[in-house]
Parts: structure tokens; C-alpha cells; sequence
């Protein structure tokens, strides 16, 4: 029988969870939801503020018109995925580091997904249980980091990504296995006992990047499961997207890194904006970005300020906002 958090984001991706709210929402779009699958975990559902239509987790993740509309200058593949893909769901654009796209699942879809538009079904690393992933980390000896994401790689069973684990454990030049991902936050069940096993007999270090965009975000019950893997031995980070009419004031971020701080957590990335077809709305223009980070560091320690960032397609590594 499926476990409680499986037979959850079953629910999520069938949209059979409290869809009623959703779909009468004056601003739900059919026509968004056509383009870009409506699926909201329960954890999330229940953290929104039904009364508020202004509620930052509800504008995450209901479809409106304003997907509809194709904007000039943003494209399918934003950061050139497609290009750096060298065997199937294998993605190596950074020196030292590979990311392998896990899964086509998540257990929540953002409005503003970056891959909202990536082949999935053409291109996941599990594939083949991970073979030929695995023969190409072999063959470059300078990646020191496997980097699992998505989709969201922890709506993987326990046992597929033991698979990919034990063909890592020969490969010596592997150090770091990170994980990106917003399951503990948006369906902590997941976080269960199988795999709290799974990842304290990891031999690797071990890395997991949230993702939260705000403090709202993080109820009960997400606390509760970043607890479980800080004690697994996790190094915590965050990172975040500035998102207009979401997370765009330095006090909203403000909060956002005291929350995390407060929960083990360190923020790591705020992204400017990957444009990204069909999400142009959520769009705030770098200079007011920057303008948001130099306010959020006078409010802030220094080590909880997260680096301003943006994604070029072709480059070697994130490059740094500053002013």
C-alpha cells in the first residue's frame, strides 16, 4: 500500500485535493491551467490565507490569465538547459558539478517555474536507473558534486534514489551529493523514517537547498521536517525568487531569513527572475531588485543576507547583482 505522503501528492498531481477553492477563485484561469498543470500539495493549500486574495502562497500557485499572454524577450528554456544537457536528464554547466534531473514531479507547480516548459518525458536522469548518468560522472574525474533537482527529486521513491547512491559509492572523486528541493516544505510527510535512514548512512556530504519564497511558508509542519534533517547530519540552505506582489520589499525578506535562521536553515540565493515564457507577471526589473537587496542589508547580519544572483545562459557559474 502507498505510504500517507504518496498517496498525497497523487492527490496533488490528479488536482483532487480541495480543488473547489481554487477553481472558483475569481482570478483562476482554465486556459493557465491548460498551459501549465494546476498541483498544490496539502501542506501549501492549508497554509493559504483564503480570505486575503493578495495571500503570497496563493499567487505561487493559482493559474491566472496572465500566463496566457507570450512576452517578447522571454523563452521556453531561460538558462539554456537544453543546450548543457549531455546525456539524458544530465545537465553540466559548472565546473565540478553535474545536476541530474531527478524527477518530472513536483509535489507543488509554481507559476513562475523556470523549467515550466522542459521535455520531461524526453529527459530525466532515472531513466535506465541512472546508468548512463552515471557513466558519464565516472568518465570526468573533476565533478566533486552531484546535484539532484527537477521536477522535484524527493518525489522519488527511497529506493531509486538508493540506486543511484550505491552506483555513486564506487566513484571517488564524488564528495557531495545535494539535494534541491521544496518537498519538506510543501509535503513534510515525505520526510519519513525510510528515508532519514537512507540519508544518514549516506557517506557523502550532504547539502539540501530549500525552496522558500515566504515566511508563510514555513508552518509547523515544514519546521518539524527541517528539524529531522538537520539531526540527519543536512547542511540547510535556502534560496529564493524575487517575485513581484510575493517577496518584493526588503521587510518580507527580511522575515523570510530570521524565519529560516530561526528553523536551522541559512539563506543562500536570491534569484532575480529567470525569464521565463508565460510567467512575465511575476517579473520585478533587476535595478529595483538591487535596490530591494541593499535595503534588506541594512536590516540585516551579514550572514543572513543572501547573495543577489541571476542565471546567464552560456556562463560558467550564477552571477552576482551588486550594485
Amino acid at each position: 500500500m502507498s505510504s500517507t505522503w504518496q498517496q498525497q501528492l497523487k492527490q496533488a498531481l490528479n488536482n483532487q485535493k480541495h480543488p473547489d477553492f481554487l477553481h472558483q477563485h475569481p482570478q483562476h484561469s482554465t486556459a493557465a491551467a491548460a498551459l501549465f498543470s494546476h498541483v498544490i500539495a496539502p501542506d501549501m493549500f492549508d497554509a493559504i490565507d483564503q480570505k486575503n486574495p493578495q495571500d503570497p502562497i496563493l499567487k505561487q500557485f493559482l493559474p491566472v490569465a496572465d500566463e496566457t499572454i507570450n512576452t517578447p524577450g522571454f523563452h521556453a528554456d531561460p538558462v539554456d538547459d537544453n543546450q548543457a544537457t549531455q546525456v539524458a536528464g544530465l545537465i553540466h554547466k559548472y565546473h565540478g558539478r553535474v545536476l541530474l534531473i531527478a524527477s518530472g514531479s513536483c509535489a507543488v507547480n509554481c507559476r513562475y517555474c523556470f523549467r515550466r516548459h522542459f521535455p520531461y518525458t524526453k529527459s530525466y536522469a532515472p531513466r535506465n536507473n541512472w546508468r548512463a548518468s552515471i557513466e558519464y560522472i565516472k568518465a570526468h574525474k573533476d565533478i566533486h558534486e552531484v546535484i539532484l533537482s527537477g521536477g522535484d527529486p524527493l518525489t522519488l521513491e527511497t529506493t531509486k534514489l538508493q540506486q543511484l547512491t550505491a552506483a555513486l559509492a564506487p566513484v571517488e572523486h564524488v564528495k557531495t551529493l545535494r539535494i534541491h528541493s521544496r518537498i519538506p516544505v510543501v509535503l513534510s510527510q515525505r520526510i519519513d523514517q525510510e528515508f532519514l535512514h537512507w540519508s544518514r548512512q549516506l557517506k557523502l556530504n550532504k547539502v539540501m537547498v530549500l525552496h522558500v519564497n515566504h515566511a508563510n511558508e514555513l508552518t509547523n509542519k515544514a519546521q518539524a521536517a527541517i528539524t529531522k534533517l538537520k539531526q540527519a547530519g543536512y547542511t540547510l540552505l535556502n534560496q529564493s525568487v524575487i517575485l513581484k506582489g510575493v517577496n518584493d520589499t526588503a521587510t518580507v525578506l527580511a522575515q523570510l531569513s530570521q524565519q529560516l535562521f530561526e528553523s536551522g536553515v541559512l539563506p543562500y540565493y536570491l534569484h532575480q527572475f529567470d525569464q521565463v515564457q508565460n510567467a512575465a507577471h511575476f517579473m520585478v526589473d533587476e535595478a529595483t531588485s538591487q535596490k530591494i537587496h541593499q535595503d534588506l542589508q541594512s536590516l540585516l547580519p551579514g550572514y543572513l543576507v543572501p547573495k543577489l544572483v541571476k542565471e546567464v545562459a552560456g556562463e560558467k557559474n550564477k552571477t552576482q547583482i551588486s550594485l
